[in-house]
């Protein structure tokens, strides 16, 4: 039996597992993958929304990054919540030193219910070294336009931003609009031609309150399906579809915003589908 392809996760703790290295070992399990991972930073949250953050010691993000690298092969390296700029930069210099494939940046800023989760230093550390560092970078509204200055609240300035985000040397962007009254996606890549194409996906919106960690579950999904060698327009179709199909899937957990049931495949038979459009080239 061939061994599963190895993810990694670098993000924070999230004690109630609808976000963060939890959310991305059930993502990576449901993929077929096999995940590994990084804490960067401790959280006291719920569905209610993040109480209180404490970033690791960029010492200790270091030594797991290093051990786990010399330890296995890793395909797909998805990259979260970082909690401090001393962190980010441990991670920047660890994706310089061993160069590893198919890097997701999901750059997060804030969580949901608004609490700061990387501080100012941070944030530009994120916007001016990782950025580069991505394969693929997945902001949404708000990280789109804390990256680029710009306004973005409606399709036609999610373009722009992409545009702008491959401009400050994003190689691949996914704006996502979970947000918009229609949640619409749009994409930015390469083609093998080297030609940029733009990509537009668009979906029906749910009435779930099971909606905790959707960027998270996206992110690594798009890993996984990389680390599977899949190109990237159909990595993020497929992403999409997945988290479409976990919040169709999912029951109410707690007394907010619960998760995703990352694990639909395996215990439930397949009851309600989720459609998600296939995507415009722009």
């Amino acid at each position: 039996m061939p061994s599963p392809v190895v993810v990694l996760s670098i993000a924070g703790f999230d004690p109630s597992s609808g976000a963060g290295v939890t959310a991305d070992v059930k993502t990576a399990a449901a993929h077929g993958c096999y995940a590994v991972a990084c804490i960067t930073a401790l959280t006291v949250q719920t569905t209610q929304g993040v109480r209180r953050i404490e970033a690791a010691s960029p010492a200790l993000v270091k030594d797991t990054l290093d051990e786990l690298a010399k330890d296995f092969s890793i395909a797909a390296v998805r990259i979260g919540m970082l909690g401090s700029a001393a962190v980010a930069r441990v991670v920047a210099n660890f994706l310089r030193r061993t160069s590893l494939p198919h890097v997701v940046l999901d750059p997060i800023f804030r969580s949901s219910s608004g609490a700061s989760l990387l501080d100012a230093a941070g944030a530009e550390l994120l916007k001016n070294d990782l950025l580069k560092l991505a394969e693929v970078v997945t902001p949404n509204l708000d990280e789109a336009a804390a990256l680029t200055g710009l306004k973005v609240t409606t399709l036609g300035e999610m373009k722009i931003a992409a545009a702008r985000l491959h401009e400050l040397g994003a190689a691949n962007v996914v704006v996502t609009g979970g947000h918009l009254e229609k949640p619409i996606d749009v994409l930015m890549f390469t083609a093998p031609a080297g030609n940029l194409e733009q990509q537009v996906f668009t979906s029906e919106r749910q009435q779930s309150r099971s909606t905790h960690g959707t960027g998270c579950a996206f992110a690594t999904s798009i890993a996984c399906h990389l680390a599977q060698g899949r190109r990237i327009p159909d990595a993020v179709l497929l992403a999409k579809a997945y988290v479409a199909a976990a919040i169709a899937h999912a029951v109410p957990l707690g007394q907010g915003d619960g998760p995703l049931e990352h694990l639909f495949r395996f215990t439930q038979p397949q009851r309600r589908a989720a459609r998600v459009a296939d995507p415009e080239l722009v």
